[in-house]
């Protein structure tokens, strides 16, 4: 067996801000974010994490750098990254600019998962790219268990393949910032045993 420790990304401005960040823009940590990564790292700083996986976007390698900075090994995977929100990336959440965006994922509900916004990736494309880098994560020898931070949309369509969801449940799972996902891979299928955990974050 093999444990996946799979949380999403600490706050950045975008998040607070209610913005479309997408896998085009590559947002720091503000406050808040850096505050929840070192919860999450005071609690689970002494898991013996034999590697750490993050997308290339820097908000995911910022929010467990304290674990790297204790050596261990560490690898940016761009098949990791965010869902490209194509031309809705950096655009504030109003009922004027977010008409697109929501059309799109009521799509997706509804299990059109061809359908995506201009210039953007559809779940579809997202899972592919998943599924490539999970069979490379689950290939390399003697790392278990193993740290993965990635990104909240991608977290939901993660979920969905993993446990043989259609994709257009993807909204069942909900993220927060630095929320886990505890995952035991068995060698022939994934379960679920950490669902969105945030006790981290409490005061």
């Amino acid at each position: 067996m093999k444990k996946l420790y799979i949380i999403r990304h600490g706050e950045t401005e975008y998040n607070k801000l209610g913005m479309v960040q997408g896998s085009g823009i590559d947002a720091p940590l503000n406050e808040t974010g850096e505050l929840q990564a070192e919860a999450f790292y005071q609690a689970y700083h002494h898991i013996p994490f034999q590697k750490i996986y993050t997308s290339n976007l820097g908000r995911t390698q910022q929010t467990v750098q304290k674990f790297i900075n204790q050596g261990i090994p560490y690898e940016a995977l761009a098949d990791m990254r965010e869902i490209s929100w194509g031309s809705q990336e950096g655009v504030a959440f109003t009922p004027e600019s977010s008409t697109e965006y929501q059309r799109i994922c009521e799509s997706w509900t509804q299990g059109d998962l061809t359908a995506k916004i201009q210039n953007g990736e559809n779940p579809l494309e997202v899972a592919e790219r998943q599924k490539r880098a999970m069979d490379y994560i689950l290939s390399q020898p003697n790392e278990n268990p193993v740290l993965i931070c990635i990104h909240g949309r991608a977290i939901r369509i993660m979920m969905c393949w993993m446990l043989n969801y259609p994709l257009s449940h993807m909204d069942h799972f909900e993220h927060t910032n630095t929320g886990l996902y505890l995952v035991n891979w068995t060698g022939s299928q994934f379960s679920i045993e950490l669902f969105n955990e945030t006790s981290h974050l409490e005061p």
